[in-house]
C-alpha cells in the first residue's frame, strides 16, 4: 500500500516512477502486477474528443455607465450567450449557434460556427466581438453595448464543463436504409461504417472503473492548463453491466471539470463542426492515476483487447443505456484495426476522438509529473460508485 502523500514526497525528490497507460500495459505483461504495484507510483492517462457538454464562462468587468447584461442578450461573434446571471456575468456553450443563421438548418454538406470555434479563438487571443442588449436600471443605466474583448482584457475566463470523459461510450451504426447524421458523425446506411468515440486504454475512467483515486477535487490536465474534478459529470451512471474486472459494458461515469481558460491552449481546445449535427468543442484531458495497490495496478494495465464497448443502431434503438444492444459488443482493439464484424459483415470503424492527441496528453503530464511541475491530490469525496443508487433516467 501506498499513499499520495508518500507519492508527492517522491515528486518532490525527484523520485517519482511515471509510466503512461500505455507503458503501464508493457510493464505489467513483463514484470507482473506484484512488481508493478511496488515499483509504479503513476500512471498517466489522456482522452481528447468532442464533449459537447463544455463552455466557459466570463466575467466582462463593468462599463461606464454601467450594464446589466443579466437578463439581457448578449452575443460573442453573434453566437448567442447565456445571461441569467449578475450584471457582466456570462456564459457560453460549445454547442450554441448564432441566431437566424442559415447552417443552423445543418443541412448535410453544410458546416456550422458556433460556441466551440469561438471558445478555441478566445484561447487563441484574438478579439471577439461582443453585443449586449439591455432593458436598464436605475444602478445600471447603460441599455447597449458593442465592443471588442479578448481573454486578457476580462476579469476571469474559466472553462467550465458539466459532462466530460465518458467511461466507455457506443459504437454508433445504422441499419436503415438512408445515411444518417449524428454527434457521432455520418452513418451510412445498411451497416456502412462504424463510428466510436474512446481513447480506449488510455482513457481516464477505463483506467480506474469504481473510481478509487479519481474524485472531487482530483486534479487534471485540462485543455492544455491545470484543472479539477469539481462534480461527478450528468448522466453520471454507474450501475451499468460490468466484465470481471470491473470495466463498464456500456456508458457509465461521467466527469464534472474546471479550470482556469487563460492558462490553456487552443492546441486542446477545438472547436468543430459536426456536418448534419452542429457544433462541439474537442477537449483534451488528462487524469493522474495513483498507483496505491495491486488492484488499481491491474486496472491500469487493462488493454483494448479487455475493454468492450457496445454496437448501437442510432436509426432506431438510441439511445440505449443498459442492456444488451441488439448488435452485441466489440473490443477496442477490434475497432482501432480499421474494421469490426457484425452479422458476418465486414463494418469499417472510424474514430471521432483522436488516440494520437491522448497518447501526447500521458506523455505532457507524465513530463509535468516527473518534473514536479504538478503534484497529486486527494479527492475530497469520492464520485458515486456501484451501489450507489445513482441511475440515468430517461425524461417521460
Amino acid at each position: 500500500m501506498k499513499t499520495i502523500q508518500e507519492i508527492n514526497e517522491k515528486i518532490k525528490n525527484g523520485e517519482v516512477v511515471v509510466l503512461t497507460a500505455e507503458e503501464m500495459i508493457e510493464f505489467v505483461k513483463e514484470k507482473g502486477v506484484k512488481e508493478a504495484a511496488k515499483k509504479v507510483d503513476v500512471v498517466t492517462t489522456g482522452t481528447f474528443g468532442p464533449m459537447c457538454s463544455s463552455g466557459m464562462y466570463l466575467n466582462l468587468g463593468h462599463t461606464k455607465p454601467r450594464i446589466k447584461i443579466g437578463g439581457g442578450r448578449c452575443y460573442l461573434n453573434a453566437v448567442a450567450c447565456y445571461t441569467g446571471f449578475a450584471a457582466v456575468d456570462i456564459m457560453l456553450g460549445a454547442t450554441s449557434l448564432p441566431d437566424n443563421d442559415p447552417r443552423n438548418r445543418n443541412y448535410p454538406g453544410e458546416f456550422s460556427y458556433g460556441g466551440g470555434h469561438v471558445i478555441q479563438q478566445f484561447v487563441l487571443g484574438e478579439n471577439i466581438e461582443l453585443y449586449a442588449e439591455a432593458y436598464g436600471t436605475d444602478c445600471y443605466p447603460k441599455k447597449e453595448l458593442k465592443t471588442y474583448i479578448n481573454i486578457k482584457k476580462v476579469n476571469e475566463a474559466v472553462l467550465f464543463n458539466f459532462r466530460n470523459c465518458y467511461q466507455n461510450y457506443n459504437v454508433a451504426v445504422n441499419l436503415s436504409d438512408k445515411t444518417i447524421y449524428t454527434y457521432m458523425g455520418m452513418l451510412k446506411p445498411k451497416l456502412g461504417n462504424a463510428n466510436y468515440c474512446s481513447a480506449g486504454q488510455l482513457s481516464p475512467l477505463l483506467k480506474d472503473p469504481y473510481y478509487k483515486t479519481i474524485g472531487i477535487g482530483t486534479k487534471i490536465f485540462l485543455g492544455g492548463g491545470i484543472g479539477y474534478i469539481s462534480w461527478w459529470g450528468t448522466q453520471h451512471n454507474p450501475e451499468v453491466p460490468r466484465t470481471d474486472l470491473g470495466i463498464p459494458k456500456f456508458p457509465s461515469g461521467t466527469l464534472a471539470v474546471i479550470g482556469d481558460l487563460k492558462q490553456m491552449s487552443p492546441e486542446f481546445l477545438v472547436g468543430v463542426s459536426i456536418v448534419g449535427y452542429g457544433v462541439s468543442l474537442v477537449v483534451g484531458i488528462g487524469v493522474p492515476i495513483p498507483v496505491l495497490n495491486e488492484e488499481i495496478a491491474r486496472w491500469c494495465a487493462v488493454s483494448d483487447e479487455e475493454i468492450f464497448a457496445p454496437v448501437v443502431d442510432y436509426s432506431k434503438d438510441y439511445p440505449e443505456v443498459t442492456g444488451k444492444p441488439p448488435l452485441g459488443f466489440v473490443s477496442y482493439k477490434e475497432l482501432r484495426s480499421g474494421e469490426i464484424t457484425i452479422d458476418n459483415k465486414k463494418v469499417p470503424t472510424g474514430a471521432l476522438s483522436s488516440y494520437k492527441k491522448a497518447r501526447q496528453i500521458s506523455k505532457i503530464l507524465k513530463d509535468w509529473i516527473k518534473k514536479g511541475k504538478f503534484f497529486l491530490t486527494e479527492p475530497v469525496e469520492n464520485l458515486p460508485s456501484v451501489g450507489s443508487g445513482i441511475k440515468y433516467k430517461f425524461l417521460e
